[in-house]
Formats: structure tokens, C-alpha cells, sequence
């Protein structure tokens, strides 16, 4: 029997998944498809009337204004956030080549007052998703489940890597198949957990059939050539 709910939301499309091109750690903003992606899903949970007692998202803007968004429709303006940058999006499954010192975004992410907590080796100058995941899992553990488990009402409003991360933990997956999960731009993902944070059946997302079917088209379509 479900005991818990969680709700996960990937940030709407940004600047830069619209010109098909991975963000990163780069702050881009929502494009403006994102922004209306990130209305239409916090429609969906005011329609399902789902309530939270904390959010997390991470420092990055494009998570952060889908958060936004999501409680200003709920009209739960006032839920606690919490922030982290180990929710930040990253690289795919095979790392990229290191960025030295020298790279023109290294700078400024290295010297960004978001991260001055990190220590240089924390500073990831290249990462695959099981690096992505091995951040954000303890995270969960420390912080996430535990609330769960006392009975609060969670929302994660993050990246498509990190949040594959959580689903990858929560179901047990191997890592081909998480690798050929696609998680739709602003589609609430609903899980239905029992007391050992076990889903007791399979994610659910919020919104008609055919919205769903087309933003995972849209997700699985990113990154090909056009």
C-alpha cells in the first residue's frame, strides 16, 4: 500500500535545448515554449490538487523559475525551498574532455558565488551521468527521503540528468535502461511510494495522453541532427 507521494518535474525547455544544444552547468534561461511548458504543468498539479510541505530544485535559473511557476498556480508560494547544486544538470553517459582553467565557461562557473562552498576537486570539470548520480544520490538520502518518510509532501523540480538519477535509485534500473529514459520538459511525474520509498506501482505523469506523447517525442528528439 502507498504511504508517500512524490512529484519530480523537469525544468521547461531552455534557451539552449531549443537550439539543440546540452546546458550543462551554464545558466540558461526557460525559452519561451519552456516558460509556457512550465505553466501548463503546474496546471496540472493545481488540477489534481496535489500540496506540498517542501520543494527542492537546484541553483540553476531554469529549474528554479519551473518551480516558481508551479507554486505560484498552486497558490504555494510560501512551501519552503531548498536549493542545491547537486541537483544540477550535467553530461551524458560517456564523460566530455576535461575543461581546464583556460575554457571560457570555467571562470564562470568557478568564481559564480553559487558554488563558493565548493572545493576544487567538488568543481566537476567533466562528468557522466553516473558521476551525476553519485552527487545527487547522497542528497536523497540525507535529505530527501528522510522527509518523505516523516510524511512530508515533496517536490523536485531539477534536470533531466539528476532526476534520472532518482529514478534510476527508486526503480532499481539497470543503467541502459536509464540511459534510454527520456523525461518529458514540465510533465509532473507523480510516484506513489510505501514506507520503504518503493514504488508500489509505475510513475504516472500529470496530463492528457497525447501532451505526454508529444514531449517525449520533443526530449528524445534533442540532441539529433536536424
Amino acid at each position: 500500500m502507498a504511504t508517500h507521494r512524490l512529484v519530480m518535474v523537469r525544468h521547461g525547455e531552455s534557451s539552449w535545448n531549443q537550439e539543440n544544444r546540452f546546458c550543462g552547468w551554464f545558466d540558461a534561461e526557460l525559452s519561451e515554449k519552456g516558460a509556457e511548458e512550465a505553466k501548463r504543468g503546474a496546471t496540472a498539479i493545481k488540477d489534481a490538487k496535489i500540496e506540498f510541505d517542501i520543494c527542492y530544485t537546484s541553483v540553476l535559473k531554469r529549474a528554479i523559475r519551473t518551480l516558481w511557476t508551479i507554486l505560484d498556480v498552486t497558490d504555494q508560494m510560501w512551501v519552503p525551498v531548498v536549493r542545491t547544486w547537486r541537483l544540477n544538470e550535467r553530461s551524458f553517459d560517456t564523460p566530455p574532455p576535461p575543461m581546464d582553467e583556460k575554457h571560457n565557461y570555467y571562470a564562470s562557473i568557478s568564481k559564480d558565488r553559487r558554488y563558493a562552498g565548493l572545493k576544487p576537486e567538488e568543481l566537476p570539470t567533466c562528468e557522466s551521468l553516473k558521476d551525476t548520480i553519485a552527487r545527487a544520490l547522497p542528497f536523497w538520502n540525507e535529505e530527501i527521503a528522510p522527509k518523505i518518510k516523516a510524511g512530508k509532501r515533496v517536490l523536485i523540480a531539477a534536470h533531466g540528468n539528476s532526476l534520472r538519477g532518482i529514478v534510476k535509485h527508486l526503480e532499481g534500473m539497470s543503467d541502459q535502461a536509464i540511459m534510454e529514459l527520456n523525461l518529458p520538459t514540465g510533465i509532473p511525474i507523480v510516484y506513489e511510494l510505501n514506507q520503504e520509498l518503493k514504488p508500489t506501482k509505475p510513475m504516472r505523469f500529470l496530463g492528457d495522453e497525447e501532451t505526454v506523447r508529444k514531449a517525449m517525442e520533443a526530449v528524445a528528439a534533442q540532441g539529433k541532427a536536424k
